[in-house]
Protein backbone atom coordinates (compact mmCIF):
# COMPACT_ATOMS: atom_id res chain seq x y z
CA UNK A 1 0.00 0.00 0.00
CA UNK A 2 1.53 3.46 -0.53
CA UNK A 3 0.56 4.56 2.78
CA UNK A 4 1.88 8.70 1.89
CA UNK A 5 2.34 11.24 -1.26
CA UNK A 6 3.86 14.41 0.42
CA UNK A 7 5.13 17.98 -1.70
CA UNK A 8 7.07 19.75 0.22
CA UNK A 9 8.85 23.54 -0.56
CA UNK A 10 12.45 23.84 0.01
CA UNK A 11 12.01 25.09 3.57
CA UNK A 12 10.23 22.10 4.47
CA UNK A 13 6.67 22.94 4.45
CA UNK A 14 4.16 21.13 3.09
CA UNK A 15 2.44 22.53 0.11
CA UNK A 16 0.01 19.16 -0.86
CA UNK A 17 -0.21 15.83 1.55
CA UNK A 18 -2.30 12.05 0.93
CA UNK A 19 -2.15 9.87 3.33
CA UNK A 20 -3.49 6.14 2.65
CA UNK A 21 -3.92 3.76 5.82
CA UNK A 22 -1.85 6.19 8.59
CA UNK A 23 -3.67 6.92 11.58
CA UNK A 24 -3.47 10.65 12.32
CA UNK A 25 -1.76 10.23 15.33
CA UNK A 26 1.29 9.27 13.29
CA UNK A 27 0.69 12.03 10.66
CA UNK A 28 2.75 14.55 12.30
CA UNK A 29 5.65 12.03 13.11
CA UNK A 30 5.46 11.38 9.16
CA UNK A 31 5.40 14.93 8.32
CA UNK A 32 8.19 15.37 10.71
CA UNK A 33 10.54 12.40 9.29
CA UNK A 34 10.18 13.01 5.72
CA UNK A 35 11.13 17.05 6.27
CA UNK A 36 14.19 16.33 8.06
CA UNK A 37 15.31 13.39 5.56
CA UNK A 38 14.67 15.70 2.99
CA UNK A 39 16.34 18.54 4.11
CA UNK A 40 19.40 16.17 5.59
CA UNK A 41 20.01 14.60 1.56
CA UNK A 42 17.89 16.43 -0.91
CA UNK A 43 20.77 19.43 -1.13
CA UNK A 44 22.54 19.36 -4.29
CA UNK A 45 20.43 16.65 -6.19
CA UNK A 46 19.65 16.95 -9.93
CA UNK A 47 15.74 17.10 -10.72
CA UNK A 48 13.96 13.60 -10.79
CA UNK A 49 17.30 12.05 -9.33
CA UNK A 50 15.74 9.70 -7.02
CA UNK A 51 16.76 8.92 -3.01
CA UNK A 52 15.36 5.95 -1.24
CA UNK A 53 15.25 5.15 2.47
CA UNK A 54 13.58 2.58 5.12
CA UNK A 55 12.27 3.31 7.91
CA UNK A 56 10.17 0.82 10.01
CA UNK A 57 9.69 -1.73 7.14
CA UNK A 58 8.30 1.10 5.11
CA UNK A 59 9.96 2.57 2.03
CA UNK A 60 10.33 5.98 1.06
CA UNK A 61 11.48 7.16 -2.09
CA UNK A 62 11.88 11.01 -2.92
CA UNK A 63 13.52 13.43 -5.17
CA UNK A 64 13.55 17.09 -6.21
CA UNK A 65 11.53 18.52 -8.97
CA UNK A 66 12.13 22.24 -9.57
CA UNK A 67 11.72 23.79 -5.99
CA UNK A 68 9.64 20.97 -4.58
CA UNK A 69 10.49 18.32 -3.03
CA UNK A 70 8.31 15.11 -3.80
CA UNK A 71 8.11 11.80 -1.15
CA UNK A 72 6.47 8.87 -1.89
CA UNK A 73 6.10 5.93 1.25
CA UNK A 74 4.86 2.65 0.67
CA UNK A 75 4.70 -0.66 2.80
CA UNK A 76 4.30 -4.54 1.52
CA UNK A 77 4.30 -4.98 -2.39
CA UNK A 78 5.16 -0.81 -2.89
CA UNK A 79 8.84 -1.40 -2.29
CA UNK A 80 11.52 1.31 -3.46
CA UNK A 81 11.12 -0.35 -7.19
CA UNK A 82 7.46 0.02 -7.22
CA UNK A 83 7.70 3.29 -5.56
CA UNK A 84 10.13 4.66 -8.28
CA UNK A 85 7.56 4.02 -10.59
CA UNK A 86 4.54 5.83 -8.63
CA UNK A 87 7.24 8.97 -8.35
CA UNK A 88 8.40 9.03 -12.07
CA UNK A 89 4.26 9.10 -12.99
CA UNK A 90 3.56 11.94 -10.49
CA UNK A 91 6.91 13.73 -11.55
CA UNK A 92 6.07 13.47 -15.41
CA UNK A 93 2.29 14.38 -14.43
CA UNK A 94 3.53 17.62 -12.64
CA UNK A 95 5.65 18.68 -15.35
CA UNK A 96 2.91 18.31 -18.03
CA UNK A 97 0.51 20.29 -15.83
CA UNK A 98 2.89 23.42 -15.01
CA UNK A 99 5.05 22.98 -18.24
CA UNK A 100 8.42 22.74 -16.83
CA UNK A 101 9.64 21.53 -13.09
CA UNK A 102 8.13 23.90 -10.77
CA UNK A 103 8.91 26.67 -8.73
CA UNK A 104 6.79 26.96 -5.98
CA UNK A 105 4.48 29.62 -7.34
CA UNK A 106 3.86 27.94 -10.03
CA UNK A 107 3.24 24.75 -8.34
CA UNK A 108 0.74 26.77 -6.21
CA UNK A 109 -0.99 28.43 -9.38
CA UNK A 110 -1.59 24.75 -10.60
CA UNK A 111 -2.45 23.05 -7.38
CA UNK A 112 -6.10 22.17 -8.12
CA UNK A 113 -5.03 20.31 -11.24
CA UNK A 114 -1.85 18.80 -9.88
CA UNK A 115 -4.33 17.76 -7.06
CA UNK A 116 -6.70 15.85 -9.27
CA UNK A 117 -3.56 14.26 -10.95
CA UNK A 118 -2.67 12.69 -7.77
CA UNK A 119 -6.05 12.05 -6.94
CA UNK A 120 -5.96 10.05 -10.79
CA UNK A 121 -2.26 8.39 -10.29
CA UNK A 122 -2.98 7.04 -6.18
CA UNK A 123 -6.30 6.09 -5.37
CA UNK A 124 -7.27 4.41 -1.67
CA UNK A 125 -3.11 3.76 -1.05
CA UNK A 126 -3.06 1.82 -4.83
CA UNK A 127 -1.34 3.25 -7.85
CA UNK A 128 -4.62 3.13 -10.33
CA UNK A 129 -3.26 5.16 -13.58
CA UNK A 130 0.12 5.35 -15.31
CA UNK A 131 -0.72 6.54 -18.54
CA UNK A 132 -0.46 10.28 -19.21
CA UNK A 133 -3.03 10.85 -22.11
CA UNK A 134 -5.32 8.67 -19.16
CA UNK A 135 -4.82 11.12 -16.99
CA UNK A 136 -5.12 14.17 -18.84
CA UNK A 137 -8.73 12.73 -19.80
CA UNK A 138 -9.40 12.24 -16.44
CA UNK A 139 -8.25 15.56 -15.11
CA UNK A 140 -10.57 17.52 -17.72
CA UNK A 141 -13.81 15.85 -15.68
CA UNK A 142 -15.53 13.97 -18.25
CA UNK A 143 -16.41 10.58 -18.37
CA UNK A 144 -13.76 8.26 -19.57
CA UNK A 145 -15.61 6.43 -21.71
CA UNK A 146 -16.38 9.49 -23.77
CA UNK A 147 -12.82 9.37 -26.16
Amino acid sequence: MILAVLFANAEGNILIERFHGVPAEERLHWRSFLVKLGADNLKGVKNEELLVACHKSVYIVYTVLGDVSIYVVGKDQYDELALSEVIFVITSAVKDVCGKPPSERLFLDKYGRICLCLDEIVWKGYLENTEKDRIKRLIRLKPPTEF
